[in-house]
Formats: C-alpha cells, sequence, structure tokens
C-alpha cells in the first residue's frame, strides 16, 4: 500500500495504490496530513481497502505531489553513513549531526527544485525519508520508535555546497 497525493499544486486530493490500482481517498480524508496520521489515519485505509470501499481513480498522467500535505517539520540527519564522512574529507561524527529544512521545500517526484540564483555548487544526495505520524518524544526504546513510523519515502537532499561550507 502506497499513499500519495494526486493533482495540480495546492489542489492535490489523496489516493491510495493498492494491489488492484489506485483508490481515492476523499470518502476517508480530505488529504495526507499531520492530523490523519497521527488519528489512526492509515489503519482506517487498510480497513477500507480490505472492504473493498474505497473508488477507483485514475492517475495516469496527473502530477504526483508532495506524499505528506503540511510537513511540520524536516529534520535531517548529516555524515550518516561512513562512505558519505570519508567523500566530504570529514571523520565521522562522534553523534548525530542534526540540522533543519524548511518543511516547504519538500515537493512531488518531478516537481521543480528551486536552486538559489548564485548557486555555484548545488549537490543532491538520494535519502531515506521516515514519515513521522505522531508525536515523539523522549522514546525509550527501539519499539517506541518504530510505533510513531507511518511510512517511509525516497528523498533527494538537495543542498548548495558553496553555501554551507565556504560562506
Amino acid at each position: 500500500m502506497k499513499l500519495l497525493r494526486v493533482g495540480p499544486p495546492g489542489l492535490e486530493r489523496p489516493a491510495v495504490l493498492g494491489a488492484d490500482g489506485a483508490h481515492d481517498l476523499t470518502p476517508l480524508t480530505d488529504d495526507i496530513d499531520g492530523a490523519f496520521l497521527a488519528d489512526g489515519g492509515i489503519d482506517r485505509v487498510r480497513a477500507a481497502l480490505a472492504e473493498g470501499a474505497l473508488p477507483p481513480i485514475e492517475i495516469a498522467g496527473q502530477r504526483i505531489g508532495a506524499p505528506v500535505a503540511r510537513p511540520g517539520k524536516v529534520v535531517c540527519v548529516g555524515l550518516n553513513y561512513i562512505d558519505h564522512a570519508a567523500e566530504t574529507d570529514t571523520p565521522p561524527p562522534a553523534e548525530p549531526v542534526v540540522f533543519m529544512k524548511a518543511a516547504d521545500t519538500v515537493v512531488g517526484p518531478d516537481d521543480t527544485v528551486l536552486i538559489p540564483r548564485t548557486s555555484v555548487k548545488t549537490d543532491y544526495e538520494i535519502e531515506l525519508a521516515i514519515v513521522i505520524g505522531r508525536t515523539a518524544r523522549y522514546l525509550d526504546s527501539e519499539d517506541e520508535a518504530d510505533e510513531v513510523i507511518a511510512g517511509y519515502a525516497i528523498a533527494d537532499d538537495v543542498s548548495e555546497r558553496a553555501f554551507q561550507h565556504e560562506r
């Protein structure tokens, strides 16, 4: 099962890809957002799919939007694997390097990525995005962490390295 949002920017509608094709999620929710994820939305989608309660939707030729509407924040972990530290000529960090990206930088897979006009060293990395579906503070175990994960996505992390390292 894959959740997605289809349609023009700002007018996306929620959908799900199941084993038998795409289905409209508007009978369950207006959008795939934090409130939907935190309130058992994924379980409702699974149940509705199993019951055949979601109408089919044609998504061929439609734009695929960002997977989550209005994400609350984008938290990133830098130098998160040894090879990346080596390629940047940086020793692996003793603890995670955590930084933020603006939530409005999350776009659909075929959308234009806006790059600063004076960019000279734009770089990108493919990342695993973990979508946190509800508040997660001071978790004591991996099991507790697993319970707040709503899903996963592939992400392009785009950075301007000259701004980051030389200015």
